[in-house]
């Protein structure tokens, strides 16, 4: 009997520290490759109208870190980082360019969010920044977003949004040093700003490299809400990121006691997170990416690594958040306007619901003065949205 119990010790051991995706069958995944993809023109140009639509002086004209979540009522929700308000001019621009423009002293906020109606048609941006700076020179950039309960068991929804918190550096943090990872609560349907609560504070790791922020992308299964996260490749030295996964009970991602970290062997409350994919060189992650769910498989979408970095998006796929995770896949390259441009950010919309992948990414002007890069983008209103592809998966 001793050695039955033993036994059975065990196994609620190794079952508490695996995945649950591994309990329900892992088996049953099958490596997934993007088949093919082509350009998503209908979501691109309506952020083309909508950017470009001069009658008001208040509300979007571009923005990049996008993100979106699909609200109860059919509206989906549109979230961004850094984003340019104000006014777009007609062509052509002040040095004879047959593009729209915006003036140089166009508002820049940190953050905004704009109202899709359910029919796919952008309406209105909300009175910006929506998430405000918690201090001087430290500011707010929205992530991942889901619809939940108030709390456990209550019919009444809301929205959480993740936040990364980035304060000011110095070179190579011209993009800001990474903070802590906090979720916002916004009211429904309304969309009013309730509070934002801090789940993971780093300002204790001395070294930025290490710091994690969560919220990149989020994956529901199971019983489980799991959220990914990463570390800035600002140094020369680490052309690549690393991800990391931590999982929430599905409903309380407002909640920081409820969330666990994968440490290499078992999801724990505390302690330091470890990495699930990236090894330094050519394996790894953007600082922002991408997770979907195709049948059991995760798919892991970032941009590749090195130059290839600034034009492909590869991916990588896996039986389990926590992996092990194959790759780097083949990567394509979508559309870019001509010029020093980079693309940036992957980001999967399950938000717009009609059996397509939708995949977004931003562009930028390429240019380390920061300066001379605001300048092109505010002389050409198109270097600074987000595009679209549509993809399909498939196996290898």
């Amino acid at each position: 009997m001793l050695v039955l119990a033993l036994v059975l010790a065990l196994v609620v051991v190794l079952l508490t520290a695996l995945p649950d995706d591994d309990r329900e069958g892992g088996s049953t995944c099958t490596a997934r490759t993007v088949r093919d993809w082509d350009p998503d023109a209908s979501l691109t140009d309506e952020f083309t109208r909508y950017g470009d639509d001069a009658t008001r002086t208040d509300d979007w004209t571009g923005g990049d870190g996008t993100h979106s979540v699909r609200l109860p009522d059919g509206r989906v929700l549109w979230l961004f980082s850094d984003t340019y308000l104000g006014q777009v001019h007609a062509p052509p621009n002040p040095v004879g360019e047959s593009v729209a423009w915006r003036d140089v002293s166009t508002p820049l906020v940190r953050n905004s969010a704009v109202v899709m109606s359910p029919s796919g048609r952008l309406e209105s941006t909300l009175p910006a920044p929506v998430f405000p700076d918690p201090a001087p020179q430290r500011w707010r950039w929205p992530v991942a977003a889901r619809v939940e309960p108030r709390s456990p068991g209550s019919d009444e929804k809301v929205v959480r949004v993740l936040l990364w918190t980035r304060t000011a550096g110095r070179s190579p943090w011209i993009y800001g040093v990474p903070t802590a990872t906090e979720v916002a609560t916004l009211s429904l349907p309304d969309l009013r700003l309730e509070g934002i609560t801090t789940v993971l504070d780093q300002a204790s790791v001395a070294d930025p490299a290490r710091r994690v922020l969560f919220g990149t992308t989020a994956v529901d299964a199971g019983d489980w809400s799991y959220v990914f996260g990463g570390t800035d490749a600002q140094a020369a030295s680490r052309p690549t990121s690393h991800a990391y996964v931590a999982r929430v009970p599905r409903g309380r991602l407002g909640e920081p006691g409820a969330w666990e970290y994968w440490d290499g062997s078992r999801w724990a409350v505390r302690g330091r997170p470890a990495a699930v994919l990236g090894d330094g060189a050519d394996k790894g992650v953007g600082s922002a990416f991408t997770v979907v769910r195709d049948g059991r498989t995760y798919v892991l979408f970032t941009m590749a690594a090195g130059t290839e970095g600034l034009t492909t998006v590869t991916a990588y796929w896996a039986c389990s958040p926590t992996g092990p995770w194959h790759g780097p896949a083949k990567g394509f390259s979508p559309p870019l306007p001509a010029g020093g441009v980079a693309a940036y950010n992957p980001q999967a919309h399950r938000a717009v619901d009609d059996g397509r992948l939708v995949l977004s990414y931003d562009v930028n002007w390429l240019d380390a003065d920061a300066a001379s890069a605001q300048l092109n983008i505010t002389r050409n209103v198109s270097l600074y949205r987000p595009r679209f592809v549509s993809l399909r998966l498939a196996a290898p």
